[in-house]
């Protein structure tokens, strides 16, 4: 639906709710046009005065709008008089009439809904570049839209919750990001968010609803089926219904992608490192490992969390025992299972004076600092993790010394935007976890690297496509036979002997990832470049690679010479 059928929805309501008060409106006035037309007036030199039909629309005129200019053109006889009176009140209560028309059609919800549908379509068509679809804006869309905008991604956002939308007007976005309440599962509001437009780089499904989140990719995937989609599942039969879609489909599931980080915190602390301050972890440094400690761990709340949780520490040979107040002990190996909620029993009962480690995973954040409080009354040294389940927590979940806290919403939200705004992060990851000799002294040395390169500075991950239009002075000079190496975009353009503060991660060239490339590795048409760096340096890359003055300097030391008679005059007398 595009916005000239929204704006004739509009009409059409308006007319339909006014089309009453506006025909009585024409018709009053119309009669007292009339009246004031055939009414005698006062004589003059013995000829009876009729008011013409021009004056009769101007007296009723000034009349109506309670301006008052008096009686013209000539003073108005008794009957004329007598007419006017009835033709004020008729207008007075006529105007009552319309004005109260006017305020139950602003009352109206489909008139409302009507004109936020037409609103939101104007102001996404002004849209001319890629955007994403965004379905919800509870904790993990707030921040995921969040994130997009600071990365310069264009987001549209559909919401059930009134609350959020108008939330979401008063966000102090960068640039504007279009939003309406609606059902996103419904194929109409998808097709009014242009779910069929070439610019639409994906759908990204994270409501608070499973099945929304799978109906919308459904839809999503019928509607445009080159369109990438990613979505937020926590359940394993709606992730096996969703892989099977077709096309590309990214299903994020919070808890396993913990279990994941929680699984390389235990083996490898250093990866544990770089991943949480690549995410920007609040407090994250390179040299601040965490470790979980090995022996006996108690895990208190056994749904998917824990679950997932407990496989990663039982296949890392650790025991565990879990405290549920439902049974829901299934195939796992677990040393010990407590029915209850907990307290100071219950954990005695699993173990808690003999524990390393707790792991509050319940779905209630109350239960989850009440679990944290009691353990620790009964075992202060124990390694904690706590999830949070709600951001208006934070307050409380900061000062309660969690060894790590581990947030759903948070956890999302950072893995879709790390699929969108640098997707070579995977084999990157898949490449420094790899169990090889060697692969552990590589990340211990890009660990060195990046401290020096970036130190206490924010990083900033981004990729550059090597395509006309985002890199114009490098397509330029591939298609004139020259190289372009690596070592010459990485060049500082102010400085071509000095590197800029950035590392290059991943090349994918032709369908292959060349992780951690060399500094002579030349560049070719539609190559993919991951690197983390300063955004000082991320700036200065873009404009060296789409400048060709500054590319031509950092290949050959040399300063291009700019204008038609300087390039006459370096051709002529090859100042080389």
């Amino acid at each position: 639906m595009n916005a000239s059928q929204d704006i004739s929805r509009v009409s059409f309501i308006v007319m339909r709710e006014m089309r009453a008060p506006l025909m009585t409106i024409l018709i009053v006035y119309a009669l007292s046009i009339l009246g004031m037309v055939f009414i005698p007036g006062i004589e003059i030199d013995g000829n009876t005065q009729y008011l013409s039909i021009f004056h009769a629309f101007y007296v009723i005129s000034y009349t109506a709008t309670t301006i008052g200019f008096g009686e013209i053109p000539y003073a108005f006889s008794d009957a004329q008089r007598l007419w006017m009176i009835v033709c004020i009140y008729a207008g007075v209560v006529t105007w009552f009439y319309a004005l109260g028309s006017i305020v139950r059609l602003f009352q109206n919800r489909f008139f409302l809904r009507a004109v936020e549908e037409w609103r939101f379509s104007k102001n996404v068509h002004r849209i001319t570049g890629p955007f994403y679809i965004v379905c919800g804006f509870g904790d993990t869309g707030s921040v995921l839209v969040r994130g997009m905008n600071d990365a310069g991604l264009r987001a549209i956002v559909i919401d059930q919750s009134e609350e959020r939308i108008q939330a979401l007007k008063l966000r102090n976005y960068k640039t504007a990001v279009p939003g309406l309440c609606a059902n996103a599962s419904i194929p109409r509001y998808l097709l009014e968010a242009r779910v069929q437009d070439a610019m639409c780089q994906g759908v990204v499904c994270v409501t608070n609803d499973e099945e929304v989140n799978l109906k919308t990719s459904a839809m999503a995937r019928l509607l445009n089926p080159q369109v990438r989609i990613i979505t937020m599942s926590k359940v394993d039969d709606f992730e096996e219904t969703l892989s099977t879609l077709g096309g590309e489909v990214h299903i994020v599931d919070p808890f396993k992608t913990f279990a994941r980080v929680l699984n390389a915190s235990i083996n490898n602390p250093a990866f544990y490192a770089l991943n949480n301050w690549l995410v920007g972890d609040k407090g994250a440094t390179l040299t601040s490992y965490v470790q979980p400690p090995v022996g006996g761990w108690i895990i208190c709340g056994y749904g998917r969390m824990g679950l997932e949780a407990n496989r990663v520490l039982t296949k890392n040979g650790i025991k565990t025992a879990v405290i549920d107040p439902h049974s829901r002990r299934k195939e796992e190996e677990i040393d010990t299972y407590v029915i209850g909620h907990v307290n100071a029993k219950t954990l005695s009962q699993a173990g808690i004076h003999e524990a390393v480690g707790l792991l509050a995973a319940d779905a209630d954040d109350g239960h989850n600092l009440g679990a944290l409080l009691n353990a620790r009354c009964l075992n202060k040294k124990l390694f904690t993790i706590v999830r949070q389940n709600s951001h208006e927590n934070e307050v409380a979940f900061s000062v309660a010394n969690a060894d790590m806290i581990m947030q759903p919403t948070l956890v999302t939200a950072r893995k879709i935007l790390l699929l969108l705004i640098a997707p070579l992060l995977k084999p990157f990851f898949r490449y420094l976890l790899l169990k090889e000799p060697g692969r552990e002294q590589v990340l211990n040395d890009l660990l060195v690297l990046l401290r020096e390169k970036i130190g206490d500075n924010k990083p900033s991950l981004a990729t550059i496509d090597f395509t006309a239009e985002k890199s114009s002075a490098v397509i330029q000079a591939l298609e004139a036979g020259e190289e372009v190496l690596l070592e010459h975009i990485i060049a500082d353009p102010r400085n071509r002997d000095v590197e800029l503060d950035l590392v290059p991660f991943v090349i994918k060239s032709r369908g292959k990832e060349v992780v951690l490339p060399p500094k002579d590795y030349k560049i070719l048409e539609g190559d993919q470049l991951l690197f983390c760096g300063t955004a000082t340096a991320k700036e200065l890359l873009r404009s060296s690679i789409n400048s060709e003055y500054t590319l031509y300097y950092l290949r050959t030391g040399r300063y291009k010479p700019m204008g038609y008679f300087m390039q006459w005059y370096d051709r002529r007398f090859n100042t080389a």
